[in-house]
């Protein structure tokens, strides 16, 4: 399984950043393979981020908040989307069970 996290900085004790498509960098998991890669969508149009996380080839994208259309778009592309994440990437990861899938309380920001 292939975990893409919404980060702020590039290591996992970076924080998880508020908004999936307007961090600076995603830190993907895979095994013990972690790695950093730069955003290059921090400014988006609808369906730019989603579909360059799909390019990664991720199972789940975790970050603390994504709106409804993204959440959407990423079931379409077999993608689990969680939110709800706190903290450090490496926290989000261990506490994966306890996220959701549903948009956060301000998804018109985060379209």
């Amino acid at each position: 399984m292939k975990i893409a996290v919404a980060s702020m900085g590039e290591t996992l004790d970076s924080n998880v950043s508020d908004h999936f498509g307007r961090c600076p960098y995603y830190i993907i998991v895979d095994g013990d393979d972690v790695r950093a890669v730069k955003n290059p969508h921090v400014a988006h149009s609808p369906g730019q981020v989603p579909e360059f996380i799909k390019s990664l080839e991720v199972d789940i994208i975790i970050s603390g908040g994504m709106g409804k259309r993204a959440i959407e778009i990423f079931k379409e592309m077999d993608i689990r989307a969680l939110t709800g994440a706190r903290g450090t990437v490496r926290d989000a990861i261990e506490n994966m069970s306890n996220l959701k899938n549903e948009p956060c309380e301000r998804s018109e920001d985060h379209s």
